[in-house]
């Protein structure tokens, strides 16, 4: 859970995807990559928690060696990046339609 907090403060503060364990996005810098990249980034790596989390129930399913703890860890990583990516789009949303109600 710490880890998701830090999450947050990276992606609030602009930093590369926390998501992002391994490849190109872990390894991007915030300085020069545009906010639709990160995004992209994010919500990749939310799909690749998710189909981890499923290969863990499954294997949890049909008994071939994955602990309930282990399944257990890959779906709460899996629901705690959705709900990042949600809040980050949430914000998002929220910035934009204040933009939009400005009066100039």
């Amino acid at each position: 859970m710490a880890s998701a907090i830090h999450a947050v403060g990276q992606i609030a503060a602009g930093a590369a995807s926390p998501l992002a364990g391994t490849g190109a996005a872990a390894s991007m810098t915030a300085a020069g990559a545009p906010f639709s990249d990160l995004m992209t980034d994010a919500i990749g790596e939310v799909s690749n928690l998710e189909g981890q989390a499923n290969a863990a129930m499954n294997g949890l399913m049909t008994g071939t060696g994955v602990d309930v703890h282990t399944a257990m860890i890959a779906a709460e990583k899996a629901s705690m990046g959705f709900e990042l990516a949600l809040a980050v789009r949430n914000k998002a949303v929220q910035a934009y339609q204040q933009v939009m109600s400005m009066q100039f």
